[in-house]
């Protein structure tokens, strides 16, 4: 099924992988794999497009109530972990819980943590990678280019507000499919 995702996201829809696309199963069994910009639901397929053709398993994690039959088999067959969102958890202790819990990892978040324009990104994808101890590794949604980037993993350090930059820099110019909440 690889060539066909190959053939649908190149060929089909024009769209190019580049940067550490070298990171397989054996290389970096743990992470935090952030998306952005995440303007659109479309997201969700290029980034099965992306998980398919690198032969990189990855995570997600989503409400509970999405995980009910029958598109709870799918999204457990593609990933999903469901999680308990009621405000009395801590979810970045529960979140990295689950990294301890299991041999292989890989999560995947939108920084923004909604598909709306935000002026600040959410930080507790931040706090669950230093939490569970592994690295971010970046990608871009890159609609305009029809082109996702993949970072070098980084682990986060003390300095947020440098951390946060890189991050941004990574980021910046990347237009999502829908530009105005880029």
């Amino acid at each position: 099924m690889r060539w066909l995702a190959k053939l649908i996201y190149i060929k089909i829809w024009g769209w190019k992988i580049v940067g550490n696309t070298n990171f397989s199963q054996d290389t970096i069994k743990k992470a935090i794999i952030i998306g952005a910009p995440h303007t659109s639901n479309l997201d969700f397929i290029v980034a099965l497009f992306i998980r398919k053709i690198t032969r990189v398993k990855t995570n997600f994690i989503g409400k509970k109530d999405l995980f009910v039959w029958p598109l709870g088999l799918y999204f457990k067959a593609v990933g999903g972990v469901p999680i308990d969102r009621t405000s009395s958890q801590n979810k970045v202790e529960a979140i990295a819980k689950l990294f301890k819990d299991k041999k292989e990892f890989r999560l995947s978040l939108s920084p923004e943590g909604t598909r709306k324009k935000v002026e600040k990104w959410k930080t507790g994808f931040y706090y669950i990678a230093k939490e569970a101890n592994v690295p971010i590794i970046m990608f871009t949604f890159d609609f305009k280019n029809k082109l996702n980037t993949i970072s070098e993993p980084f682990y986060p350090t003390n300095d947020i507000e440098a951390d946060f930059k890189k991050i941004r820099d990574f980021y910046k110019g990347i237009v999502g499919r829908n530009s105005k909440f880029s």
